[in-house]
């Protein structure tokens, strides 16, 4: 039965990604050369037993398919910012900014991405109602019921989802042209390194409070140097031949009772989707706001209320300095929610 709970956890998280990678197609990236990338992830996780998977996650794609002049620039700015993130995770450095800021800006973090959540999650569903509404239903109560983030995504997305094409709204799914193994020329020029050093300060933040979340869900310590440096090669296999950015994504595989296991069989999964040009033919059954309910209860109930308690539990300076970190981050990233809550302490420091 476990392992029955382990494959529906992946097929769960893979319904996720299918609508981001979609996302990824409109922008030009390849999704041939990304399997590449869930392949790095599968086997980087399988040899440190690390727990939060990579996966396509919309902001980076956002991001990373909206800068520059071209694709060139684009694919240059994710291989050398995936390159940069590499080194620190190679040095350690992630863990020793986790252990600088410490556990109130830490909490604080979490606590924002949990509101973050919650408002994708609205935001979703005011793009698809129907499918946003139910999803939202069946993913609040099955997880009153089940306690179980495993069967909250699995029934919340599938539901949805057979809701949705009730309503007959069809997906929009780009043309996929026949792709191959093509080894990019890359540039370097002060668009692009500005574009890479925002996507170092993107991911800094994203990897500790994603990977940290990942790690609470599946009460287990996370190395999130060991993420950052398995994230970054994907990213780097990944752009070099002109696929997608892949990143750390708070993931249902965490609370699966094996949840190593789950994950690098979601990333394998997902490889083999891509490798085999399906992603277009399944992702349009899949509307992206069928994962609406999901990310609405993984935010306010499972991420938030904890996380927040715990940011704000020491009363004073703490609260405040937990408070400010929880609602930048909710309302900008991780990293700038992070610096706010640094720069908070650092002056209430200065007028005690």
């Amino acid at each position: 039965m476990d392992y029955v709970k382990d494959i529906l956890a992946a097929l769960g998280v893979l319904l996720n990604g299918l609508p981001q990678g979609l996302l990824a197609l409109t922008f030009g990236f390849a999704s041939v050369p990304t399997a590449l990338a869930f392949f790095v992830g599968a086997i980087g996780n399988t040899a440190t037993g690390s727990i939060p998977v990579i996966s396509y996650q919309a902001e980076t794609i956002t991001v990373a398919g909206t800068m520059g002049k071209n694709m060139r620039e684009r694919l240059s700015m994710i291989f050398f910012g995936a390159f940069i993130m590499l080194l620190i995770g190679l040095f350690g450095f992630l863990e020793k900014i986790v252990d600088f800021i410490g556990p109130v800006i830490t909490n604080g973090m979490m606590a924002g991405v949990g509101l973050m959540l919650v408002k994708v999650s609205f935001d979703m569903s005011k793009s698809d109602k129907a499918v946003g509404i139910s999803s939202f239903i069946v993913a609040i109560i099955t997880y009153m019921y089940t306690s179980d983030l495993v069967y909250t995504v699995i029934l919340s997305v599938v539901i949805s989802s057979i809701m949705g094409h009730f309503f007959k709204k069809e997906v929009e799914t780009p043309v996929l042209e026949k792709e191959k193994f093509i080894l990019q020329k890359l540039i370097l020029n002060t668009s692009v390194i500005r574009g890479a050093l925002a996507m170092v300060t993107l991911n800094i933040g994203a990897n500790i409070a994603f990977g940290k979340i990942n790690g609470e869900i599946a009460n287990q310590e996370v190395n999130v140097d060991h993420l950052t440096i398995i994230s970054s090669l994907a990213d780097m296999v990944s752009a070099i031949f002109g696929g997608a950015p892949v990143e750390v994504v708070i993931s249902a595989t965490s609370s699966a009772p094996h949840a190593v296991f789950a994950g690098v069989l979601m990333m394998v999964i997902m490889g083999i989707i891509l490798l085999s040009g399906l992603l277009p033919k399944l992702g349009k059954y899949i509307p992206s706001a069928s994962i609406a309910g999901f990310l609405f209860v993984l935010g306010a109930i499972v991420t938030l209320p904890g996380n927040a308690t715990a940011a704000f539990e020491g009363g004073g300076g703490s609260a405040i300095v937990g408070g400010m970190t929880m609602i930048i981050t909710a309302l900008f990233d991780p990293f700038l929610g992070m610096l706010a809550g640094l720069i908070m302490e650092f002056l209430l420091s200065i007028f005690a």
